[in-house]
């Protein structure tokens, strides 16, 4: 069963590397196979869905849906392409750091999805191809959540069982991401900023904007700038307040829906269906994996690989789960190295640096592909609505050098940390 799990992982990878399938049918596939083949349940199957991430999903989409039709997103828009004098390299760089700075509190999915259609707007607005813009976002949501406890599932998880909280976060890997997003945003000047080139016209065209014009509805903006008040706090606290993050998201959606008064047939219609189908999907097919022992083989093989040294051991958690992470979701991954790590702890082995070797790679390794972490997913479904579609290939050959050079930053970091 182990070798039929692992060939259906495989084989759904390559139609989604190939792009001849589309990814919800190659996921969705893969996960009726691995029913049909008795390797999982009906009742396994479902078990493996991850419906926090599900619900974070679809509440996020449903309450931007409504937001959007406020003119919320233009506004600040234009806002912020005002502040940086209508420069694209400024507004990349604003955007970029705007989008890890959410991130570190809110979801990431939550991040693109309010940030990511500011992007396509103000692109839209000079002329310029959003593509360049929508990669870095994605790429400072996954850097950016890395930085807290509340910033990425894997954190959330690390910090209950290891018993970190959210000041360690901030101190460990927080300091490590300023380092991170420093250098990326070099890169991302090297890479797209020294060639943007924008006619100055269309530069003083976006400073003669009237952001205020962008506002539809005054009533319903006011409501989406309060109900994102009460969302902030509600991600940053729902810990404290025992509600998982779904319920979060589907609560401020529901009171969006009532308050909103909007069509809701065209809000539900504003949901990328399809990407949530995919996770659903893939969620199955790595639960294969799981519910064979692949994962928890994988996980071994790192320890066993090291002979017991800490420090070779804190190196290999960080490339392993980093690039594990690229391809698989991280959570399952994550859920398989804590008990692990607990093990050698009780064994007398002093595993403060494999807690932040595990996170940092897990958190940055989403970087590394298209479908490394749900951010990525969901801001390409984005880009390719508005007819900006981003290939896996295309993706690659950005976020797979940026996962490397964050997690080489992370090895040094680690390194001189705890040497």
């Amino acid at each position: 069963m182990q070798v039929v799990s692992v060939a259906v992982f495989v084989l759904v990878m390559a139609a989604i590397v190939s792009e001849k399938v589309h990814r919800t049918v190659a996921a969705v596939a893969g996960g009726v196979v691995l029913v049909c083949l008795r390797v999982l349940s009906v009742d396994q199957a479902v078990g493996y869905i991850d419906f926090n991430t599900i619900g974070v999903l679809i509440g996020m989409m449903l309450f931007v849906a409504v937001v959007r039709n406020s003119g919320l997103f233009e506004y600040v828009a234009i806002k912020a392409a005002k502040i940086a004098h209508g420069n694209p390299w400024r507004i990349m760089l604003l955007f970029t750091l705007l989008t890890a700075v959410l991130s570190a509190f809110l979801d990431n999915v939550t991040t693109v999805l309010l940030v990511g259609p500011m992007a396509i707007a103000i692109t839209g607005i000079l002329g310029i191809d959003p593509v360049p813009f929508l990669l870095a976002q994605i790429l400072a949501s996954n850097i950016g959540g890395t930085a807290t406890l509340i910033g990425d599932p894997p954190n959330i998880m690390i910090g209950s069982q290891a018993g970190l909280g959210f000041v360690d976060f901030v101190v460990n890997t927080g300091s490590a991401v300023v380092i991170i997003l420093t250098v990326v945003c070099v890169c991302f000047y090297l890479m797209w900023g020294k060639k943007m080139a924008v006619a100055q016209e269309k530069m003083q065209a976006v400073m003669q904007l009237d952001e205020k014009r962008s506002i539809t509805d005054r009533g319903l903006m006011i409501k989406s700038v309060v109900m994102i008040g009460v969302v902030v706090l509600g991600f940053t606290f729902h810990g404290s307040l025992g509600v998982d993050s779904c319920i979060i998201a589907l609560a401020s959606a529901t009171i969006m829906l009532i308050i909103g008064r909007q069509d809701t047939e065209e809000i539900v219609l504003g949901v990328e269906w399809s990407t949530i189908l995919f996770f659903t999907g893939l969620f199955v097919v790595v639960g294969g994996m799981q519910q064979t022992g692949v994962i928890t083989l994988l996980g071994n093989a790192l320890v066993n690989a090291t002979g017991g040294n800490a420090l070779l051991l804190m190196v290999l958690i960080l490339w392993g789960s980093a690039l594990l992470s690229s391809f698989l979701d991280n959570i399952p991954f994550v859920a398989t190295m804590i008990p692990l790590i607990l093990s050698m702890q009780a064994d007398g082995m002093d595993v403060t640096a494999l807690w932040w070797a595990l996170s940092l790679g897990a958190c940055l390794g989403g970087n590394g592909t298209l479908i490394g972490a749900s951010a990525n997913v969901v801001l390409s479904g984005i880009s390719a609505k508005h007819g900006h579609p981003i290939g896996f290939g295309q993706y690659l050959k950005v976020g797979f050098p940026m996962m490397l050079l964050s997690v080489a930053i992370s090895t040094a970091y680690l390194l001189i940390r705890f040497a």
